[in-house]
């Protein structure tokens, strides 16, 4: 279960979080939204362990993110993927895997390829990889530890609609398999296929946590996203 307890985060005297405080269920997918600046990536790196709360507190299973228990929990897909292009896709994935206690071996990194469908390219360097390619090699390695938490930070962008429709499906599968999906996007039609709840952050604060249905009362998640977003800022 995932723990978020009047988180708050500053940067140079700036609050980007402020008194965000969230619980997720484990086995759920939740989608976590909010315009650009909202806070969404900050919140999402906290939660991995690659920053830190100014105050408040979060935990994974109850214990904390920094813990090296929790991190072998963990997968991670960052917002713009960064890879060492002269690579090739199944060696990005060995070292991926190396940088774990237990890494899985060579036939589970092509199996992640395949999954993910440029198996055909693992062993092309990644430097003639396409944007769609490298975000399905980004999803492959937030799985190369085989984690019970994925964070996802835009998993969806830049991909084509089979792209888009092969990663959905993985995410369910995940669920299906009992793990905790956390993503940011701002692909609101995808959102609502997937999610069990969604969270919406508006300048640091949060507005709405809580089922799907609960929010969108009847109208499409974009409609309603984008009537609530309006109507804060006509009242600001």
């Amino acid at each position: 279960m995932i723990e978020i307890d009047s988180l708050h985060k500053q940067i140079d005297g700036r609050t980007i979080v402020s008194n965000l405080s969230l619980s997720i269920q484990k086995g759920s997918v939740f989608g976590f939204l909010g315009p650009n600046g909202a806070g969404k990536t900050t919140t999402m790196k906290i939660l991995v362990g690659l920053n830190h709360p100014s105050s408040g507190r979060v935990t994974i299973d109850g214990h904390a993110p920094s813990e090296t228990l929790t991190r072998e929990k963990l997968g991670f897909m960052p917002e713009a993927p960064y890879f060492y292009e002269h690579l090739t896709g199944l060696e990005f994935l060995r070292f991926c895997g190396e940088l774990f206690a237990r890494p899985r071996g060579e036939a589970a990194y092509e199996a992640l390829l395949r999954k993910v469908g440029i198996f055909e390219a693992k062993d092309q360097r990644i430097t003639t990889y396409s944007k769609g390619m490298k975000q399905r090699l980004g999803f492959a390695q937030a799985l190369v530890n085989d984690p019970e938490y994925v964070f996802l930070d835009e998993p969806l962008d830049g991909l084509d609609p089979i792209g888009r429709r092969a990663l959905k499906s993985m995410i369910r599968e995940l669920k299906h398999d009992g793990r905790t999906v956390f993503f940011n996007s701002h692909i609101l039609f995808d959102t609502e296929e997937l999610c069990d709840e969604i969270g919406i952050l508006n300048r640091g604060s949060l507005l709405f946590a809580g089922p799907l249905g609960e929010f969108t009362r009847g109208l499409s998640l974009e409609e309603q996203f984008v009537a609530t977003i309006e109507q804060l800022e006509v009242t600001a």
